[in-house]
């Protein structure tokens, strides 16, 4: 997840900024750059690829006087890593300074326009359009703030924006759009700062406050004022935080599973970096390195996974087959070392295992290593005992995930496997250009779908207040439903300490619809897709034996909606990306009934966050 500093004070600006991206670097990054207003008004910036150290060592000890300025740590999304390519970015005449996190999904359209007004790009960045328009913006004598706000509108994608202009010196703007890219903002008697995330404001002060979606702030020396786009004023208050380090890593969330719940778009930002391009609607899976020949010969995939990893293995295997229309499988991987399994250097495996080193999954993986299979492993740490076993590693680049019960791990995992199925289809000659582009366009939306699904969990709090006192609950679903139905079950069970099955909704008459009466609530996966009418089916014989049904179903659907008790609605989407959508409902309702019931969210009785014994 980029991270974003801004500091405006009496201090010299490039040490806070270097602080405080040394601060945010476990968010992960790929290059680093900082832009400081120097005392004659010309911007000084400085940018390099790889780590914070590269860019120290590029200053050569000789700090940019200033003391105002921005700096950030990217992941590449659009154009690799190179100097070029990193944050800060500027306008054609290096008068307004930029920093971004998140994707701009209508770019393309931008700079047309921007080329054809005569604007000149240097990176091959979506990012880079924004500094272009706040020109635009600036030329017609607009304040910065603005210019910003006028911008606005224009981009497409959840987003943070964060500049400083030499036509409008002394300040800083900062603007949330969606709920990707957050940005905090703090003071002290020196300055006043923002970050794109708590740690990196606590060395200056302890009180702090957030941006919401469509809200900006400007800072400048001795102010701070809050606003929504649209430019009327918002009185913001403070939130005090506890110097304690655990406490304030949590920021205003109360758990860390709450917080890695929302950072999921961001989440999803950092899988997509660099991986798929908005140029042509591509696929550029660099870490695989397999050879077209290898891909051709393969002629069966096997996914392996425990837990939240297996349930992401068995949407790998629907992929799989959908995309790339090779015979797939999923296993336990306690379960298939254990029974001989048929693997031969024809069968390819794939690895789910968030950690790198749960123990039966690395067994597995020694196993299909002595029998000659090629292996493919997801994890979200490199170096990890898993990834010393494959050929080939993908990480899912969820960043660090605290909460025992995985949130973001798990949805990380899934664009991997979801990439890595398109990739393969591809390169098979399965899936042509114009299904790519529509798969690749519908994936690079995910993020600001996400985040805007995340803006209100009122009908999670009515779930948890109503059932929370259950002592049983059922999950059914079909097709990519089937997984989520097991993954919703877990995770509650894991989270709320309440008894929990997840199964095939066709599968309910042989054997669980004995269970159905008034005090068994039934969640039922039911989003508008092939297998719609076959839920709608399903619901009603529990309706009809007196269940109280929670439906997750697409917005719009009237039919669902009239015969469920309770209705969470998921943005429409197709079959391909609903898995990601579905997700997010099935973390919400365990959190939200674990909080109701005062369970220990971020540890539950009796879990570790990675099992390494048998």
């Amino acid at each position: 997840m980029c991270g974003i500093i801004g500091y405006a004070g009496r201090h010299q600006a490039a040490e806070v900024l270097l602080d405080g991206l040394s601060t945010l670097e476990y968010r992960g990054y790929d290059s680093a750059g900082i832009a400081v207003a120097g005392p004659d008004g010309v911007p000084s910036l400085h940018k390099r690829t790889g780590k914070l150290a590269n860019l120290k060592t590029s200053l050569n000890g000789s700090m940019p006087e200033g003391s105002l300025g921005i700096g950030h740590t990217r992941w590449a999304t659009h154009g690799g890593p190179t100097d070029r390519n990193a944050h800060p970015h500027t306008d054609c005449s290096n008068e307004v300074i930029v920093v971004h996190n998140g994707i701009v999904e209508n770019y393309q359209a931008l700079k047309k326009e921007l080329v054809a007004k005569g604007h000149v790009f240097t990176s091959q960045t979506d990012s880079e359009c924004i500094p272009h328009m706040i020109e635009d913006g600036l030329a017609c004598d607009l304040t910065l703030e603005d210019a910003i706000a006028a911008v606005a509108p224009s981009i497409r994608g959840a987003s943070a924006v964060v500049a400083f202009s030499t036509r409008d010196p002394g300040k800083i703007v900062g603007l949330r759009l969606g709920n990707a890219g957050g940005i905090v903002v703090g003071r002290n008697d020196d300055g006043v700062f923002l970050s794109s995330d708590l740690p990196a404001l606590l060395p200056h002060t302890r009180s702090v406050s957030y941006l919401n979606a469509g809200e900006m702030v400007v800072l400048s020396n001795d102010e701070v004022t809050f606003a929504s786009v649209d430019g009327s004023p918002i009185d913001k208050r403070a939130t005090h935080v506890s110097y304690d380090a655990q406490s304030a890593a949590k920021g205003e969330h109360e758990y860390f599973m709450h917080k890695e719940i929302h950072e999921q778009p961001d989440a999803m930002v950092n899988a997509l970096g660099g991986r798929i391009s908005l140029d042509d609607l591509s696929v550029n899976l660099t870490e695989l390195n397999l050879s077209d020949d290898l891909i051709q010969t393969i002629d069966r995939v096997v996914f392996l996974g425990m837990g939240t990893s297996l349930h992401a293995a068995m949407l790998g295997r629907h992929w799989m087959e959908t995309l790339a229309r090779i015979p797939s499988e999923y296993d336990n991987s306690s379960e298939f070392r254990y029974r001989s399994p048929v693997l031969d250097p024809r069968t390819l495996v794939v690895s789910v295992c968030q950690s790198g080193e749960t123990v039966d999954t690395l067994a597995a993986m020694e196993l299909a290593r002595d029998l000659g299979s090629p292996q493919i492993t997801l994890c979200n740490y490199p170096g990890t005992q898993t990834t010393r076993i494959a050929d080939h590693t993908i990480p899912i680049r969820a960043g660090l995930e605290i909460g025992v019960a995985a949130s973001k791990t798990f949805t990380s995992s899934l664009i991997a496997l979801l990439l890595i199925s398109l990739e393969f289809g591809v390169r098979r000659g399965v899936i042509d250009v114009e299904r790519r582009r529509n798969i690749v366009s519908e994936i690079a939306r995910l993020p600001d779908t996400l985040g805007r699904m995340l803006t209100d969990e009122g009908i999670y709090e009515h779930i948890a207040q109503k059932y929370g006192d259950r002592s049983d609950f059922l999950f059914l679903g079909r097709g990519v439903g089937f997984p989520l139905a097991m993954e919703g079950a877990l995770k509650l069970k894991e989270i709320s300490y309440i008894h929990a099955e997840g199964y095939p909704a066709g599968e309910m008459k042989h054997g669980p619809i004995s269970l159905i009466d008034e005090e068994m609530p039934v969640v039922a996966i039911a989003p508008m897709d092939s297998l719609w009418d076959k839920m709608q089916s399903n619901i009603s014989e529990v309706q009809a034996r007196g269940g109280n049904i929670i439906a997750v179903a697409s917005e719009g659907d009237t039919q669902i909606a009239g015969i469920a008790d309770d209705v969470i609605t998921i943005p429409t989407s197709s079959e391909v990306t609903n898995p990601l959508l579905l997700s997010l409902p099935m973390q919400l309702i365990a959190y939200h009934i674990g909080v109701r019931r005062g369970c220990d969210i971020d540890q539950p009785r009796n879990l570790a966050k990675t099992v390494t014994v048998e």
